[in-house]
C-alpha cells in the first residue's frame, strides 16, 4: 500500500471542546498543533452546557468542602487524589477562562470589579458555580474558539471523523501511538496525521441511548479507539441520566440546567404535587441518579409521559434575567415558564466512565492523552456532581500540557505509517441497514441498559449487541466508510463496553441500579475492562 502521509504535527488533538482547546491554547506557544473537529468548531457538549463550572471563590467555602461534596456524590467510588488534585486546581484554572475573557456573571452586572454570582446546585453545600447566565458552555467555547482560531500554531481541520489510532503494533508493553487515520467528510476519503502525541478529547457516549441531552458527535469515538489500541477502560456502567430535559416534540432534549432547582423549581406530579421530598431529604437538590429514578418511577407508576417542574413562583424579572435562554427556548414552544410548569423527562446526559488515566491525563499507550468526558480519571467515581465536568477538562487538560511539553524534546515524528487500504472495498447501496442497525441499538440500550436495569434486561442486550457486531464488522470489512458507518461501530463498541461493565457489578451504586442487586456492596472499587479479557 502507498504511504501517503497528509499531515504532520508535534499533537494532534482530536476533539474541539473545552477539553481539546484548553489543551491546545497551552500547547501552542511551544508546539505544532493540529485539532480535529468532527463538525463545525462549537457542534460538541462544551457548547449546550448550561450550569457552570464549580470552583471555590466564596470566603466561606472552603476546597475541603468541595472535595466532601464530590465523594459523597460519588457513592464511594471517587478516587481521592483524582479529587483532591481537581478542587485544588479549580480556581487556578478558571482564573485562566476569566483572563482570557470569558464573561462569568457578577453580583453587579455594571461592575466588573465585584463578585461573581455564585450558583448552587445539586450535591453542593455550598454556592460554588460560576456561571455566564443560563448558557456557560457557549461563553467558555466561544471565547476559547476566537483563542484558538488566533493562535499561528494551531490549525484546525472541521468536518473530520478520527477513524482509528496508528500504532507500532507490537505487543502491548511495547506499543505507542504514532497517530491516526482519520476521515475528510467533505472530499469522503481517508487520511494519514503522523504526530508525536496524540490526545482524545472526543467527549462521551450518550448517543447510544435513544433519548441523550448531547448533540449528535457525542458517539464515545475515543472511548472505541482506545480500546481497540489496547487501552483500559473503567466505570462504564454509570452513564448518568439528566433528570430535566424538555419534553416536547420539537424540543430535540432541549436540557433544562441544575441551576433551576437551585434557585426553587420543584418537581410536580400532573396533579400538581410535589414528590421529591417523598424520595430524599434533599428534595429537589438530591444528587442525580436520585431525581432521575423519582422521575422515572413516578413515570411508571402513573403511566405518565412526563412529570413537571415549576419555578412560576419566583419574579418574572428573576426568571428572565437568570434563565433568559431557557425562558426563550420555551416561549417559542408555546410555554411561558413565568407561569407555567416546565414538562420533563430524565435523558442520557453524562459519560462517567472511559478510559483510563493518571493525574497527567496519560493512558496506558505511551504518547496518548485522553482528556475531558472521553477519559476516567477517578473524579465523578459512580456518580457526576453537578458543574464538575467542565472543571475536568480545563484541569486535566492543563496537567496534559505540562506532561507533553516536558517530554516533547525527546519525542520523535515517525512517517513510515502504514496506509490506509480501501482498494478491496466498494461503495454501499444499502445505507439502510446502518440506519436500521443504528435505531435497534439505541432503542434497546434505552430500554435494557437504562435507569434501572435487571440481568435479564443485560443479558438480551448483549445479545443483540453481538449480533449487530458481526453484522457491522462484515459491512465495515467491504465497504467505503461513512459518517454514520464510522459513529455506529464506535457506539457499538460502547455499548458492549457498558453492558460487560454493568454485568461485573453486583451491587447497585450511585447511577447504577440493578434490580436483582438491590443493594449497596460494602467494598466498592471500579469495575475495570482490559482489552483482550473476558
Amino acid at each position: 500500500m502507498e504511504q501517503v502521509i497528509n499531515y504532520q504535527c508535534d499533537v494532534l488533538i482530536i476533539g474541539s471542546g473545552a477539553a481539546g482547546l484548553t489543551l491546545a491554547l497551552h500547547l501552542a506557544d511551544h508546539a505544532q498543533v493540529l485539532v480535529l473537529s468532527k463538525g463545525p468548531l462549537t457542534e460538541g457538549s462544551t457548547y449546550y452546557a448550561q450550569g457552570g463550572i464549580a470552583a471555590v471563590f466564596d470566603e466561606d467555602d472552603s476546597i475541603e468542602s468541595h472535595i466532601q461534596d464530590t465523594l459523597v456524590a460519588g457513592a464511594g467510588l471517587c478516587d481521592a487524589d483524582a479529587v483532591a488534585f481537581t478542587t485544588s486546581n479549580a480556581r487556578k484554572s478558571l482564573q485562566w477562562l476569566i483572563d482570557l475573557g470569558v464573561g462569568f456573571d457578577r453580583v453587579d452586572a455594571a461592575d466588573s470589579e465585584s463578585k461573581f454570582h455564585l450558583n448552587q446546585e445539586g450535591g453542593h453545600s455550598h454556592r460554588r458555580i460560576l456561571h455566564a447566565a443560563d448558557a456557560t458552555g457557549k461563553a467558555v467555547q466561544t471565547t476559547l474558539v476566537g483563542q484558538v482560531k488566533a493562535h499561528p500554531n494551531i490549525r484546525i481541520l472541521e468536518r473530520y471523523n478520527a477513524v482509528d489510532l496508528i500504532t507500532n503494533r507490537q505487543t502491548h508493553k511495547q506499543q505507542q501511538v504514532y497517530g491516526a487515520y482519520i476521515w475528510n467528510r467533505k472530499a469522503e476519503q481517508v487520511e494519514t496525521v503522523a504526530a508525536k502525541f496524540v490526545a482524545l478529547a472526543t467527549g462521551g457516549a450518550s448517543k447510544v441511548y435513544q433519548y441523550t441531552s448531547n448533540p449528535d458527535v457525542a458517539s464515545g469515538d475515543g472511548i472505541a479507539m482506545a480500546w481497540r489500541a489496547g487501552c483500559r477502560v473503567a466505570n462504564m456502567e454509570f452513564n448518568q441520566f439528566h433528570p430535566t430535559c424538555l419534553f416536547h416534540p420539537n424540543a430535540h432534549s432541549f436540557l433544562l440546567t441544575e441551576a433551576l432547582r437551585g434557585e426553587g423549581a420543584v418537581l410536580k406530579r400532573p396533579d400538581g404535587s410535589r414528590f421529591m421530598p417523598d424520595f430524599h431529604e434533599a428534595a429537589e437538590l438530591a444528587p442525580r441518579d436520585v431525581v432521575a429514578r423519582a422521575i422515572d418511577y413516578e413515570m411508571k407508576r402513573l403511566g405518565a409521559d412526563c412529570m413537571y417542574l415549576d419555578i412560576s413562583h419566583q419574579s418574572a424579572n428573576f426568571i428572565q434575567e437568570h434563565f433568559p435562554t431557557i425562558y426563550d427556548k420555551c416561549l417559542s414552544l408555546g410555554i411561558d415558564i413565568t407561569r407555567q410548569p416546565m414538562p420533563v423527562v430524565p435523558a442520557a446526559h453524562y459519560t462517567c466512565g472511559g478510559v483510563m488515566t493518571d493525574l497527567d491525563a496519560h493512558t496506558d499507550l505511551p504518547h496518548l492523552y485522553a482528556i475531558g468526558e472521553v477519559a476516567y480519571t477517578g473524579l465523578h467515581g459512580a456518580n457526576r456532581m453537578a458543574s464538575n465536568s467542565l472543571l475536568e477538562c480545563l484541569v486535566f487538560a492543563q496537567a496534559a500540557a505540562a506532561d507533553i511539553l516536558k517530554r516533547l524534546p525527546e519525542a520523535r515524528l515517525h512517517l513510515d505509517l502504514p496506509g490506509w487500504d480501501e482498494s478491496k472495498v466498494t461503495d454501499s447501496d444499502e445505507e439502510v441497514i446502518i440506519q436500521h442497525n443504528w435505531h435497534e441499538l439505541r432503542l434497546f440500550m434505552w430500554d435494557y441498559v437504562g435507569i434501572v436495569r435487571t440481568n435479564k434486561r443485560l443479558e438480551r442486550a448483549l445479545r443483540r449487541i453481538e449480533l449487530l457486531q458481526q453484522e457491522i464488522h462484515e459491512y465495515y470489512s467491504n465497504f467505503r466508510v461513512s459518517n454514520n458507518l464510522l459513529e455506529l461501530r464506535n457506539l457499538v463498541q460502547v455499548a458492549e463496553l457498558i453492558v460487560r461493565s454493568a454485568m461485573s457489578r453486583k451491587e447497585s451504586r450511585g447511577l447504577h441500579y440493578n434490580l436483582d442487586y438491590r443493594e449497596t456492596s460494602d467494598s466498592a472499587s471500579p469495575s475495570v475492562l482490559t482489552p483482550g479479557e473476558k
